[in-house]
């Protein structure tokens, strides 16, 4: 059973008739304990208070841990899927340049075979134009040379 400070203040005792206990000495001294007991309660209520406080400060706080330890790794997760994507997307941006310059090569080797191609049938337009222009100078040559005779 507990005891409170209204059950300490309002304790009754039987005195003796002889050498009994003083009733103002008892009645001061438990009015004493009773201020006393009633301080102590007080306080232990207030810290009982604070204590509740702190748990529940506490329990915020590892929360707010949880949470931000959650978001650190979600966070991490995110930048390392970023860095692969990025990656990926560099490699793809890599073999499509890659294409694209085995292709220009392709058409440049093309052009210059086409451009050989071109310079050789003018050099044969070439060599058979100074065959024929030769051919008709000499042809008319001889047409001189016998008219002079």
């Amino acid at each position: 059973m507990r005891i409170t400070p209204l059950d300490i203040q309002q304790q009754q005792f039987k005195g003796k008739m002889l050498g009994g206990l003083d009733p103002h000495e008892v009645d001061a001294f438990l009015q004493t304990v009773a201020e006393e007991m009633e301080s102590l309660v007080r306080e232990n209520a207030e810290l009982k208070e604070q204590c509740k406080r702190a748990t529940v400060e506490m329990e915020q706080m590892a929360q707010q841990e949880k949470n931000l330890r959650e978001t650190m790794l979600a966070a991490q997760k995110i930048t390392e899927e970023m860095k692969a994507n990025a990656q990926k997307e560099a490699a793809l941006v890599v073999s499509e340049a890659e294409v694209k310059a085995e292709k220009i090569v392709a058409d440049a080797e093309r052009r210059l075979s086409q451009l050989n191609d071109q310079i050789q049938e003018i050099r044969r337009q070439r060599l058979q134009f100074e065959s024929s222009f030769k051919s008709l100078l000499d042809t008319h040559y001889k047409m001189l040379a016998l008219d002079e005779e």
